[in-house]
C-alpha cells in the first residue's frame, strides 16, 4: 500500500496503467504503462530513462494529472495525482519548452508567476536571485527573441522555480544547453537537492543522469524494467581488473600461473608489469592479491572496469525485448 503521509515519499506510483483506444472505432488498445510501481524520496534526484514509445512522457501527464490513469494509484507529495493542491507545490519544465518571443526574461517570469498565483511585488522580490541562479544575470530586459536555445531552458527552469516548489518535474532539462551550461545546471540542481527539494527528472542523455541521478528508473513499452541507483544497473556479473605491479618477472608469473586469461605486459621501467584479468567477484580479487603478496610482488596500483549507464541502458532494453 502506498503511504501518503506528510513525511513520505514524494511521488509515489502502485501498479499504474494507462491504455489508450486508437484505430477504426477506438477498437485497438495501446498499452503506455503497465502496472508501473516505484517510489521518489523526498530529497532524492530521481532519473527516467527509456527509449521512444516506452511510457516515459504518458507517465508525467498522469502524475501531473493531464492525462488520466486507466489503474493503479499515483500520489505527488502525499496527495493524489492531479489535485490542485498538489500541482502547487509542483514546479514543471515541458519537453520543447517555448516562450513566447514578445516576452523579456522580466515579463516572462511576471505572467508565469501570475499563472501560479504570485503577486507582482513577489515575482520582483523572487526574480534577481532565480536569475542568477539559472545564470541570466544582465538578461531579465533583454527579448526572448534575442535568447539561444539553451538560455530559454535556463529561464524556463527559472520560472518553474519561481514558486517554490517543493518538487520539480524537468523533461528534457538540458535540451540544447551547451556542455558548460550543462555543468551549470548540474550545479543548480545539486543546489536545489541540498535545500531539500525533490527533482524527477527525464532526459535521452544517459551521461547527465549518471553524473547526477540517486536513482533511476528505466521503462520499456510501459513496464518498469529496471530500478536502482547507478552502480546496481551498471554492475557487471564480470569484472576487468588491471594491476600495476612490480617485482621480478619469475615471481609475477608464477603468482599468475593459476588466473584464468590472466595477460602480462612489461612496462618501460624495469621490473614493472601490467596485467589484465577477469574476477567474478570480491573473493576473486581478495585471492589476486594474496597470490602477488605471497610471492613479495609489490602491488602498485589497481582498477576495475566497469560499464556506462548508457552500456548497461542498451543490455537492459535490448534483454527486456528479448523477453518478449
Amino acid at each position: 500500500m502506498v503511504s501518503t503521509a506528510a513525511d513520505g515519499p514524494a511521488i509515489a506510483v502502485e501498479t499504474l496503467s494507462k491504455t489508450y483506444r486508437d484505430g477504426l472505432l477506438g477498437r485497438r488498445q495501446v498499452h503506455a504503462l503497465r502496472g508501473v510501481s516505484f517510489d521518489v524520496g523526498r530529497g532524492e534526484i530521481f532519473g527516467l530513462l527509456g527509449p521512444n514509445g516506452a511510457g516515459k512522457t504518458t507517465l508525467i501527464k498522469v502524475l501531473l494529472g493531464v492525462v488520466r490513469r486507466s489503474g493503479g494509484q499515483a500520489f505527488l507529495l502525499g496527495r493524489p495525482a492531479g489535485e490542485r493542491r498538489s500541482r502547487r507545490r509542483v514546479g514543471y519544465l515541458p519537453e520543447h519548452h517555448r516562450i513566447p518571443r514578445h516576452h523579456t526574461g522580466d515579463t516572462a517570469l511576471a505572467y508565469y508567476g501570475a499563472l501560479s498565483g504570485l503577486s507582482q511585488a513577489e515575482v520582483r522580490r523572487r526574480r534577481p536571485a532565480l536569475l542568477e541562479m539559472v545564470g541570466l544575470v544582465g538578461w531579465g530586459a533583454v527579448s526572448i527573441g534575442k535568447y539561444s536555445k539553451g538560455m530559454q531552458q535556463r529561464l524556463g527552469l527559472a520560472q518553474a522555480l519561481l514558486h517554490e516548489p517543493d518538487l520539480l518535474v524537468l523533461d528534457e532539462p538540458t535540451d540544447g544547453v551547451d556542455p558548460v551550461g550543462r555543468s551549470e545546471m548540474r550545479a543548480v540542481l545539486r543546489r536545489l537537492k541540498d535545500e531539500g527539494k525533490t527533482i524527477f527528472l527525464n532526459s535521452h542523455l544517459l551521461q547527465e543522469i549518471e553524473l547526477i541521478c540517486d536513482r533511476v528508473a528505466i521503462l520499456n513499452l510501459g513496464e518498469l524494467v529496471r530500478l536502482g541507483n547507478v552502480a546496481e544497473l551498471t554492475q557487471q556479473p564480470e569484472t576487468s581488473l588491471t594491476f600495476s605491479v612490480a617485482g621480478e618477472e619469475r615471481l609475477v608469473r608464477e603468482a599468475i600461473a593459476g588466473w584464468p586469461r590472466a595477460e602480462v605486459q612489461l612496462l618501460a621501467a624495469v621490473n614493472q608489469f601490467e596485467i589484465e584479468v577477469s574476477a567474478a567477484g570480491q573473493p576473486d580479487i581478495d585471492r589476486y592479491v594474496d597470490d602477488l603478496r605471497l610471492r613479495g610482488v609489490s602491488i602498485l596500483s589497481f582498477s576495475r572496469s566497469r560499464q556506462t549507464l548508457e552500456e548497461a541502458f542498451m543490455s537492459i532494453i535490448t534483454t527486456a525485448r528479448g523477453a518478449k
